[in-house]
């Protein structure tokens, strides 16, 4: 059996899916980009290529084998783009939480079965079809669990809108002892700089008590307000514009000293070797131009108690 354990970003990590760039199918037509920055990439002729996205993830992967995590990947399904396993379920403590993800990305589940099975069905959740709900807007830290959201009356016109307001409710009811604390992000289709696609797109905590953060990707002042103050102005390694379309905040850390980062990110690698993290820096890049990064392909399963 495989005993589900996340309670925060940081822990040492033991258990993982990593999703794979295998059979990833044909350019998406411009009609069918699902986000900004895809789409900026399909009309340049700049969208990545299968084997330049294959041999990052395998850089991921190594990194994984370095530091002794067990790493699960889903079934390839033939020409499915199945990098970004966040996106399709999440672990909060025990519990695993089935994404309502858009339509025709239902296979990316099935293709993780094979690993479902050693979990005890009780604690595998399916959430009521109208909780919209994403893994890369959903962090549990400490007491407790933020979740990145979008509630404006215009939602069902955003594909970029992944996690509705009943989707906070949900996570509220099935977890009453954390402390839900949701945040409006900015969202667009057609302008990749000031699309937010989930809070880990503009925000993330890492180490015991630092964080990444773009202000620009909340709605809201008062809600950066809130994570300034919370995790402290001295403990914030702010972004601009540009480093947040380039994934600058997705990062992904393996413990509370160890963060994975791509390698063109010399700023942050630089500001968070003075901090005292291990940066384990891999390319990266290709895997980004379909607005995702190395948070967004990792599902965490089980983290250290």
């Amino acid at each position: 059996m495989l005993n589900l354990h996340v309670f925060d970003e940081i822990s040492r990590l033991k258990v993982v899916v990593l999703g794979t760039a295998k059979s990833n199918g044909p350019i998406p037509k411009p009609e069918d980009a699902y986000d900004p920055k895809s789409l900026e990439h399909i009309l340049a002729g700049t969208y990545p290529k299968e084997e330049d996205m294959v041999a990052e993830m395998e850089a991921f992967a190594k990194v994984f084998e370095k530091y002794g995590v067990d790493i699960h990947r889903p079934e390839i399904i033939p020409d499915c783009n199945q990098i970004f396993s966040r996106d399709i379920a999440f672990v909060i403590e025990d519990k695993l939480i089935k994404a309502n993800i858009l339509p025709h990305r239902e296979e990316e589940f099935e293709a993780i079965l094979h690993v479902l099975e050693y979990i005890d069905p009780s604690k595998i959740l399916y959430p009521p079809e109208e909780v919209h709900i994403e893994g890369g807007d959903v962090m549990p830290w400490k007491d407790y669990i933020f979740i990145g959201t979008y509630t404006g009356h215009d939602y069902p016109d955003y594909i970029t809108a992944r996690t509705n307001w009943e989707g906070v409710e949900y996570i509220k009811r099935m977890f009453p002892h954390k402390k839900v604390k949701s945040f409006e992000l900015r969202k667009s289709i057609t302008h990749p700089k000031e699309n937010a696609l989930h809070l880990d797109c503009c925000f993330q905590p890492i180490g015991k008590d630092k964080a990444i953060i773009h202000k620009n990707g909340f709605l809201i002042e008062e809600e950066y307000q809130w994570l300034i103050d919370h995790f402290g102005k001295e403990n914030m390694f702010e972004i601009t514009a540009d480093e947040m379309y380039q994934m600058f905040s997705n990062v992904f850390s393996i413990s509370p000293e160890v963060v994975v980062s791509e390698k063109k990110f010399t700023r942050l690698n630089n500001w968070l070797r003075e901090q005292g993290f291990t940066v384990e820096e891999i390319p990266y890049a290709e895997v980004s131009k379909q607005g995702g990064l190395l948070r967004c392909s990792t599902m965490p399963l089980v983290r250290e108690k």
